[in-house]
C-alpha cells in the first residue's frame, strides 16, 4: 500500500489498535472536530448540498492566534490520527512559526464516512476521489480562515506518500488557497502512468541488496527460498505442511493453488520493511526494530545454507509479529488483502476504499515479475487489474488521468513545493527526483532516508541528510509565510 502511497498512502497494512482515538493519551496533544463538507462539490444535482462529518485534528499551543500560519496535513488513506502520530516534523517546527496544526482526514477513511455504513457500495464509491478529497481540503481551509478571523493567515501544507502527492496537488490547484508546500516522498509521475512501472519491487530488492556486508546474499537466499518453497508445493501434501510448519501458519496449506497468496503476504513484509527501514524503532506499520531491513537480512543469510525457506520465513514473521512476538501463529488469509495495488492496500474499510482508488484514477505500479526484483513472479499488468476491477467494482482504470487533471510531469509551472524522497524508500523513481527548469521548486533525496522520513519527528538517531532536509523545509516555510 501506498501509505503512506501511503500507501500511503500513498497508504498504505497498518497496525492501528495501539491508537487512541482522542488526544489525551497520545504521543502528541491535539483536539478532534468535525466539520460539516459537502458530500459532491461538483455536481449541483447531487445530493442536493448534503454533507457530512469530516474529521480533523487540531494543535493550537503554540499559534499566534489570529496571526500565526495555518500547517495544514493533507490526510492519506488512513485514520488521520494514524499520521499525526507519524509526522512529529509539524510539531516540532510549530513553536518557531507559531503555527496553527491541522490535520484533515481523507474522505472515505477513518471516521470521515459521507454515507456512514453504506459509503462501500459502488454507486456511493464513485465520489472517493483526488479532486474530491482536495476540494474538501479546500474548503477546510477557506472555512478555518473565516471562523478564526485569520483572512490573512498563510497556508502551508504538509504530507507524505499519497498524502504528499495530495500536498503537492493543493498548491498546483488551489494556489489561492495554499501557499506553500511539503511533498515528501510523494511518486506524482508513476501514478499519472508515466515511466516505468516495475521500478517499485526492484527497488524494494535494491534496499535490501544494499545492506553492508550481507546485502548480495539476502537477495540471492530469498530468491533461492521462492524456490524452495515452489518445490515443496509440488511435493503435495508433505511439502504444503513442511511450508506450514515453517511460517508458523493458523491453518495448514491444504492446496497448491494458495502458495501465490502467501507469497504475497511475504512479499508485503519485504515491502513495508522496505519503507519502514528507519534508524530507530517504530510502530509505523508494525512493531519494527531499527533498520529492519538490515535485521531481516541477518536472519535471511544465517539459514541461508541449512534452509533458505526458515529464513524467509523469520524475515515475513519479523513484521507481521513485530518485536513483541505476541502472535502464537500467522494468518495470511487475516493480515493480507489481494487487491488492485500489490505493494499492499491494507485491511478493513480503508483497503476498500483504497482498492477503489487503485481501480480508477491512480496507477499503481506493476506486480513482481523475478527479472527486476528477488519475488515470485505474481504479476499484475494494466490488463489483468482492468479485469479485476470490473469483476470487482464494475469500473475500468483511466491509467494516465492524472496526467491530465494534475500535470503529470509539466509541472514546470509550479511553485513554492519542496518534493523529498528517500534514497532507501521504493517509492523515490515514482516522484520527483530533477528539479524541472525554470519551475520554483525544490528537490531533495535523502541518503539513508526511507518513506517520508523527513516528516517524522526529531530523533538523535537520525542520519544528517534527514536534517539537512529538514532545514531546507524551514527555509522554505520561512519565505513563503513571509511573501
Amino acid at each position: 500500500m501506498f501509505r503512506s502511497l501511503g500507501a500511503v498512502v500513498f497508504v498504505w497494512f497498518v497496525l492501528t489498535l495501539w491508537l487512541s482515538t482522542s488526544g489525551a493519551s497520545c504521543t502528541y496533544d491535539y483536539e478532534t472536530k468535525y466539520y460539516d463538507q459537502i458530500i459532491d462539490h461538483f455536481n449541483f444535482a447531487s445530493h442536493d448540498n448534503k454533507t457530512y462529518k469530516q474529521r480533523y485534528l487540531v494543535s493550537d499551543k503554540h499559534w499566534k492566534v489570529g496571526k500565526g500560519p495555518i500547517f495544514f496535513y493533507t490526510g492519506n488513506e488512513g485514520p488521520i490520527n494514524m499520521f499525526l502520530e507519524n509526522t512529529g516534523f509539524m510539531y516540532d517546527i510549530a513553536p518557531e512559526f507559531s503555527a496553527l496544526l491541522i490535520f484533515a482526514e481523507h474522505r472515505f477513511y477513518g471516521e470521515s464516512l459521507p454515507f456512514g455504513n453504506q459509503s462501500f457500495t459502488p454507486e456511493n464509491l464513485g465520489l472517493l476521489t483526488v479532486e474530491q478529497a482536495l476540494a474538501d481540503y479546500a474548503g477546510l481551509i477557506v472555512y478555518l480562515k473565516e471562523s478564526l478571523k485569520c483572512p490573512a493567515c498563510r497556508v502551508v501544507t504538509f504530507g507524505g506518500s499519497y498524502g504528499g502527492m495530495l500536498s503537492a496537488y493543493m498548491r498546483f490547484k488551489y494556489p489561492n488557497v495554499v501557499d506553500g508546500a511539503i511533498a515528501s516522498s510523494a511518486p506524482i509521475y508513476s501514478v499519472a502512468g508515466q515511466g516505468s512501472q516495475t521500478y517499485f519491487f526492484a527497488d524494494v530488492t535494491k534496499a535490501f541488496e544494499s545492506v553492508p556486508s550481507i546485502g548480495p546474499d539476502c537477495v540471492t537466499t530469498v530468491k533461492n527460498a521462492f524456490i524452495q518453497m515452489n518445490k515443496l508445493a509440488d511435493d503435495g501434501k508433505e511439502g504444503l505442511s513442511n511450508i506450514s510448519s515453517t511460517f508458523k501458519l493458523c491453518k495448514s496449506l491444504t492446496s497448491k493453488s494458495q502458495i501465490a497468496h502467501l507469497q504475497g503476504w511475504v512479499r508485503n513484509a519485504f515491502t513495508s520493511m522496505a519503507m519502514s527501514n528507519y534508524p530507530y524503532a517504530t510502530s509505523f506499520l508494525g512493531q519494527l526494530p531499527a533498520w529492519p531491513v538490515n535485521v531481516s537480512c541477518g536472519l535471511i543469510v544465517k539459514a541461508q545454507s541449512s534452509n533458505p525457506m526458515q529464513g524467509l520465513a523469520e524475515a515475513a514473521i519479523l513484521f507481521y509479529n513485530g518485536t513483541d512476538g505476541k502472535l502464537k501463529c500467522m494468518d495470511p488469509d487475516l493480515e493480507y488483502i489481494e487487491c488492485a495495488d500489490p505493494t499492499g492496500c491494507g485491511l478493513g474499510n480503508n483497503a476498500k476504499a483504497w482498492d477503489w482508488q487503485a481501480c480508477t484514477e491512480i496507477t499503481m505500479p506493476e506486480g513482481s515479475n523475478n527479472v527486476t526484483d528477488m519475488f515470485p513472479a505474481l504479476p499484475l499488468t494494466e490488463q489483468i487489474r482492468e479485469a479485476y476491477c470490473s469483476q470487482k467494482w464494475k469500473v475500468t482504470p483511466k491509467p494516465t488521468w492524472l496526467n491530465i487533471i494534475m500535470w503529470g510531469k509539466d509541472i514546470k509551472a509550479a511553485s513554492n513545493i519542496v518534493f523529498c524522497n528517500g534514497a532507501l524508500d521504493p517509492w523515490r523513481d515514482g516522484g520527483v527526483l530533477v528539479n524541472p527548469d525554470p519551475a520554483d521548486l525544490d528537490v531533495c533525496l535523502i541518503y539513508e532516508g526511507a518513506h517520508h522520513l523527513d516528516l517524522r519527528g526529531e530523533n538523535e538517531a537520525d542520519p544528517i541528510y534527514v536534517k539537512n532536509a529538514r532545514k531546507l523545509h524551514r527555509r522554505r516555510i520561512s519565505c513563503w509565510i513571509k511573501e
